[in-house]
């Protein structure tokens, strides 16, 4: 019998439960629970007790002078959410976070105004503590797009997303940036160097996800539409300086926009590792627009997922699936333990020409059953009505945990 299981689904600063019926993939919308401002990230503690929630009013218009950590329980017999403690301030908007493995450290990961880690403690009850002080001067990269946790548990990965060049500025060079963690400590990793290809030009990583077993790091390049896979350095938590397979993503790569036409912008992004570590899954994403009857009419290309299968003995990825996700521009989706429902989530409505007419294609909760074969099956597209707000992250949690 598998555990049940608790979805929870941010619009702005609203968060609410759905009961996940993970056999019939179905979702049961249950209660809302309000937080101080818009959800940017969320990260389960390893017991599946508690849910820590980064938030700040920074978006467009906003100052991102309110930015914060909370704690909220999770019931382990119903999923229902409720505050735990109060809300602690960071420096900055946190653009991820990630508990370690001993559920005693909360990371947020910065990246404007200033790239940044803040390390705050967790108290015994799982309530937020105080911040860690972190003596070194330490160099985080450009823009730092995700916070990782090593599986070791001594190390962390920030992902460095760079930027790309635009409006007569050069290109800010991506990179992986890992450091030593030592009770909520970050330092330098010894004899150790950032893994940025070609200096990082042309290397615009966003997330990864690691191998359940295996030293293998899967990374979304979301500048280049590319897939790499790394591996861990044979002397302890590095990283090798070469990815060891890169592998495409989009089905149709001549149509990623450019300053002369409507092609679709094109992004990759969130990727999860499967639970049995037999597939991997990563989002492509585009929301180009264009004027048509008055409106902002998206211009078409890829919202789908990119489904690999590993080779258990080398990790290379081989591309096996596009899944069409029947929304546009998925920013999270999530996988539930057991492995056999994929959830994705699109962060906003937007118009679609039919013919000559225009639509609205809602913002939507899109469920996929996952096949033994890694490959997705669509089953059903849950509509949110987001009240003008942005679907901007969900995640699953296997309740009842010990």
């Amino acid at each position: 019998m598998h555990a049940k299981v608790a979805l929870y689904d941010a619009v702005d600063n609203r968060l609410t439960h759905f009961e996940v019926d993970v056999e019939n993939a179905t979702l049961t919308q249950r209660a809302t629970v309000t937080v101080p401002w818009n959800v940017q990230y969320a990260w389960p503690h390893p017991k599946g007790r508690v849910l820590y929630v980064a938030t700040s009013n920074r978006g467009a218009g906003l100052k991102s002078d309110c930015n914060h950590l909370t704690a909220l329980r999770i019931d382990p017999a119903t999923g229902a959410l409720s505050s735990l403690g109060e809300p602690q301030g960071l420096p900055h908007r946190a653009v991820h976070i990630c508990v370690d493995a001993t559920g005693r450290f909360v990371l947020s990961g910065h990246n404007l105004p200033k790239s940044g880690v803040t390390v705050t403690r967790i108290n015994a009850a799982g309530s937020l503590g105080a911040q860690v002080a972190q003596p070194h001067a330490l160099d985080y990269g450009i823009y730092p797009h995700q916070i990782r946790i090593t599986p070791s548990n001594r190390a962390t990965i920030v992902v460095d997303r760079g930027n790309n060049a635009e409006h007569g500025k050069p290109e800010d060079p991506g990179a992986l940036r890992i450091f030593r963690l030592e009770d909520g400590v970050h330092s330098a990793l010894p004899g150790y160097t950032p893994a940025a290809p070609n200096g990082g030009y042309g290397f615009g990583p966003r997330h990864l996800d690691f191998h359940p077993t295996q030293p293998w790091i899967y990374i979304s390049l979301e500048r280049q539409n590319l897939l790499h896979m790394f591996r861990f350095a044979e002397n302890g938590d590095g990283v090798e300086p070469l990815p060891a397979y890169v592998r495409p993503l989009l089905a149709n790569p001549a149509n990623v926009a450019n300053a002369d036409n409507h092609k679709s912008r094109q992004l990759s992004g969130t990727i999860h590792v499967h639970p049995n570590g037999r597939f991997v899954y990563v989002m492509n994403r585009g929301d180009a627009s264009m004027e048509f009857q008055g409106k902002k009419v998206f211009t078409g290309g890829e919202n789908n997922i990119a489904v690999f299968a590993i080779d258990p003995v080398s990790g290379e990825p081989t591309l096996i699936q596009h899944a069409d996700t029947h929304s546009i521009h998925v920013r999270t989706f999530a996988i539930d333990p057991s492995g056999r429902l994929l959830v994705a989530a699109s962060i906003l409505p937007m118009w679609v020409r039919d013919g000559d007419a225009v639509v609205n294609q809602p913002a939507a909760l899109t469920l996929f059953r996952m096949g033994d074969d890694g490959k997705l099956t669509f089953v059903r597209g849950l509509d949110i009505e987001t009240h003008g707000g942005t679907q901007y992250w969900m995640g699953m949690v296997g309740l009842g945990l010990s």
